[in-house]
């Protein structure tokens, strides 16, 4: 046998397991490289949009087209109540949808695991029960939402293997993290709308806070405005009762104090009108802070006179406050016509006080004109007060029985004895309130 003939077997083999082995690895790298072609293309389409309905779709029709098939459904179920929360499907008839959630449900029930497993499941292949799908890849998406992949056979009459499943395993989880993303970003989306919603409300409830206060601010400069010519009594009933329910007049314990100015009438002849309410305003303004001071609340005025009220609860205290304030009149009387009586005879204030039980509240007047609400008291002690002022002379704080017993230990008086005044039935006694030194 000739050298040429010589064949060296063992040569021969080794060189063709080494040609397998490049064919392997040739096809393994091919694997590979389809592979990370496949992922990148399914993640570039996936990860470019934030709209779940058009994530399933790009998704499904990517790996479609990557393995060949032409049927394919993914659908996503609240884990909660089993409901489809959503579902996308090429090849399949719609009317068929509505057979395949069960079964697509049942192959997650049965083979997902626990909530939050580490790791989803691999799938089924061949007869999956679920009509068309060949491929049945159940996966999670987060804590309440899973979902499942399924495949039609492929075109080329090919089966998934275990590459197939691999591959898709790596897809799933790609499109769970785009789902992730894409809830994620809706429910900021959402949340920003939410928070829009509010700041409407906020800025609407803003402006009607800013009308109100403006309406505030108008009521306030009106009560201010109003406070200037109606009783404090008034202004306190308005603002408890501003729906306009106003409580007519009831009996309660008072002191009334009238006090006028003694010969108005030819002071204004002598010095004119002008003068004589200059003069006025400068006197009552003086007296107005020892009404004020005292808890006394005007509630009438005349040219020459003004009808003052004293209510505070304790009778004792009422009455002392009237007795203060008409004993303060008189001594700021004084002073000023110590200072303006050049020229003029000087300013005389009489004053009358008496204390006791009387109607006092709002009373309504009614003509064809319409109504008008006055403040006062009404009584047998208004009648008193404005007789007992009318009496006074000099200068004088004239005062009934109840008041000089009640007020006694703090001021002194003079007995006048029993007086019989105009248009009382009986004489009363009065005492006269004894000057401060």
């Amino acid at each position: 046998m000739s050298p040429s003939n010589t064949v060296d077997h063992p040569d021969i083999s080794a060189l063709m397991e080494q040609l397998a082995q490049s064919q392997n690895v040739q096809l393994e790298l091919d694997r590979r490289i389809f592979n990370l072609k496949t992922l990148y293309d399914v993640s570039k389409d996936i990860f470019s949009s934030t709209d779940s309905a058009a994530i399933l779709r790009s998704f499904l029709l990517m790996v479609m087209g990557n393995f060949g098939v032409a049927e394919g459904v993914v659908m996503l179920f609240d884990q909660n109540d089993g409901e489809a929360d959503l579902y996308s499907a090429v090849g399949i008839n719609s009317e068929d949808i509505p057979g395949l959630k069960p079964c697509l449900q049942r192959d997650f029930a049965t083979t997902a695991g626990p909530v939050g497993g580490s790791e989803p499941p691999n799938g089924a292949a061949g007869d999956t029960g679920c009509g068309p799908l060949a491929m049945v890849f159940p996966f999670r998406v987060d804590e309440y939402i899973v979902g499942t992949l399924g495949l039609g056979p492929k075109l080329i009459d090919e089966h998934y293997d275990d590459n197939d499943r691999e591959l898709i395993k790596t897809l799933v989880n790609n499109l769970s993290i785009a789902l992730q993303n894409a809830r994620a970003i809706e429910e900021i989306k959402n949340l920003n709308q939410h928070l829009e919603a509010k700041n409407v409300e906020l800025e609407k409830a803003l402006d009607e806070l800013k009308a109100a206060l403006r309406r505030v601010e108008i009521l306030e400069g009106i009560k201010s405005n109003l406070c200037k010519f109606v009783p404090t009594a008034v202004t306190r009933l308005m603002e408890c009762s501003p729906g306009g329910e106003i409580q007519e007049a009831e009996e309660r314990d008072i002191s009334v104090l009238f006090l006028d100015i003694e010969g108005y009438t030819r002071m204004t002849e002598e010095l004119g009108a002008v003068e004589v309410n200059n003069l006025t305003e400068r006197y009552f303004s003086v007296f107005m802070d020892a009404i004020y001071q005292n808890n006394g609340d005007v509630v009438e005025t005349a040219g020459d006179g003004l009808m003052v009220l004293f209510m505070t609860d304790d009778a004792t205290r009422h009455a002392l406050e009237a007795v203060q304030a008409a004993a303060t009149i008189r001594q700021n009387t004084q002073s000023i016509n110590a200072e303006c009586t050049q020229g003029r005879d000087p300013v005389i204030i009489n004053i009358g006080i008496s204390s006791g039980r009387a109607f006092v509240g709002a009373s309504k007047f009614e003509s064809y004109t319409g109504g008008r609400w006055t403040y006062t008291s009404h009584g047998t002690i208004t009648n008193v007060a404005a007789r007992l002022c009318g009496q006074a002379s000099g200068g004088e704080v004239l005062v009934s029985r109840d008041t000089a017993k009640r007020t006694h230990g703090s001021f002194a008086y003079d007995h006048l004895g029993p007086v019989k005044l105009k248009n009382l039935s009986e004489e009363i006694e009065v005492f006269a309130l004894e000057a401060m030194h």
